[in-house]
């Protein structure tokens, strides 16, 4: 009964802490597959944690050594030819986060996340303020996004 209020505690924890929700898209972690569904929490004091369905990782924010900021702009090309010509001038920004670090074994590893555009500056913010680093960002689209 106990693991079960700890199990419900913990997801609540992650649900409502400082974070938000992330995709993986790709990197070093062989253990999960690209587009599984996440939740990145940085609230821990010395970890940041990624909630996954059967998975959390966790990277002490010590060892974290990089961290980038950039967007992908894609036309609606089969929006605008089934629904209407004014589409084509519509966008969508998806927004990428990369987050390098060193593993216990002190070998270099990375994660690129898809971040939910509600959760990119909450997310960018805490992670410099725990990490000590600047985001460096891809270019200044993404600077004007990330620092609003």
């Amino acid at each position: 009964m106990r693991v079960v209020a700890f199990v419900m505690w913990t997801g609540l924890a992650l649900a409502e802490g400082p974070g938000g929700r992330v995709e993986y898209i790709g990197g070093t972690v062989s253990e999960l597959t690209e587009k599984a569904d996440g939740r990145m929490n940085t609230a821990g004091a010395e970890q940041l944690v990624v909630q996954f369905k059967k998975l959390a990782l966790t990277v002490p924010f010590e060892r974290i050594n990089q961290l980038e900021y950039g967007q992908k702009v894609d036309r609606r090309y089969l929006s605008a030819a089934l629904v209407s010509p004014i589409f084509l001038l519509a966008k969508t920004r998806k927004h990428f986060l990369t987050v390098g670090y060193e593993d216990a074994e002190g070998r270099q590893q990375a994660m690129i996340f898809r971040v939910e555009k509600g959760d990119v500056r909450a997310l960018l913010v805490s992670l410099e303020a725990r990490t000590g680093r600047k985001v460096t960002f891809q270019d200044e689209e993404a600077r004007k996004a990330g620092k609003g």
